[in-house]
């Protein structure tokens, strides 16, 4: 068995957009959106490449999208197709390890370090999973393989569409040097713009800082962004399992589509949570999000920071944020559910980024 895990981090490329080409061959090469049409409300959920070329990304609204591009192309969200190609994709990974983390309906972590005999054939599972889904499925797939799940997060998005972009043992700084911090998950647009103001624009220019003035500035964030610029990440490949935590949900007498709606409902469910927070004296690590569909399919998505959280306004940020990612705009829901779990003590004000 290799002393050195072999992680993969597998996307598939413009997925919702993919899928709607699938169904509609004649969209090939042209600028497409998926997500609402509505010109005041509408949210772009997905872009294709050649729509990518002209500064449209998700989240975008529908109006400033269609002001880029004249010939925009605009598909209404399909999530049913969308679940089922996901179920299809998944089931060929698991087929490849046991060991297997699916992070949303469109990327997954698989740890092959006891499937293998050495580290290197990691990269040949990668390239026969790469063909297996396009020629069997029809979807491109990126794949980034590294030792651990960071360094194989940032090596998918390296170079896409259907990239294979390998970090070798020993290459790890060598590869992580000259990138923007940005490109770290967990380093988002506001930490990215406080390292901005004291000359931090790259990874190697982070690493050059000292652990104890990284926790001087930012607590334990500055401890872990020590360890990120080194390309240090522990973290195990495994199934999402709730911990002991605080929670509630909310089921509707009639299922519900409205965004503000949607964002009102999580918002009241994350003042709940904290109020039982508050009561029993507790602070979590880790916000969770519950989603059913109207076809009853059931998702949870979860986020993990490196800082306690308890508040209701900090709950409801990063509920927000983890429902706007993972919610198809206009799919109507039948249930919200917000939790926080991983309970720690409580230290000061202290919050939780996304």
């Amino acid at each position: 068995m290799p002393e050195l895990r072999a992680i993969l981090h597998l996307d598939l490329d413009a997925f919702f957009c993919a899928v709607e080409i699938l169904l509609d061959p004649g969209l090939k090469g042209k600028p497409l959106v998926v997500g609402g049409a509505s010109e005041n409300r509408g949210v772009v959920a997905a872009a294709s490449y050649p729509a990518r070329e002209y500064g449209i990304h998700s989240a975008m609204p529908m109006i400033e999208a269609r002001r880029r591009c004249k010939d925009l192309v605009i598909r209404g969200s399909s999530f049913k197709t969308y679940r089922m190609y996901s179920k299809i994709v998944m089931g060929i990974l698991r087929n490849a390890s046991p060991v297997i983390q699916q992070v949303s309906v469109d990327e997954a972590y698989l740890d092959l370090t006891e499937q293998i005999g050495e580290w290197w054939d990691a990269t040949e599972v990668a390239r026969q999973l790469q063909l297996r889904i396009s020629r069997d499925v029809g979807l491109s797939l990126s794949v980034g393989v590294a030792t651990n799940k960071m360094l194989a997060k940032i090596a998918s998005d390296f170079d896409k569409p259907h990239g294979l972009t390998v970090v070798s043992p020993g290459e790890e700084q060598r590869f992580l040097d000259p990138l923007s911090v940005k490109k770290i998950p967990g380093i988002g647009p506001k930490m990215t713009e406080r390292l901005a103001k004291y000359g931090v624009y790259r990874i190697e220019q982070l690493r050059q800082l000292s652990r104890d003035l990284l926790q001087k500035r930012h607590g334990k964030y500055g401890e872990a962004m020590y360890n990120w610029a080194r390309g240090i990440d522990d973290r195990p490949v495994h199934e999402d399992h709730e911990a002991k935590s605080v929670s509630t949900e909310r089921t509707f007498s009639s299922d519900i589509r409205d965004s503000e709606e949607l964002l009102g409902i999580l918002q009241n469910l994350s003042v709940k949570v904290a109020q039982q927070l508050d009561k029993d004296q507790r602070a979590g690590n880790t916000v969770t999000i519950k989603i059913r569909y109207k076809d009853f399919s059931t998702y949870t998505r979860q986020h993990s920071g490196v800082e306690a959280i308890w508040e209701g306004e900090d709950i409801y940020e990063i509920a927000r944020k983890l429902f706007i990612r993972n919610w198809v705009p206009g799919a109507p829901l039948r249930l919200l559910g917000v939790g926080v779990s991983h309970f720690t003590e409580r230290k000061g004000q202290l919050r939780l980024k996304l």
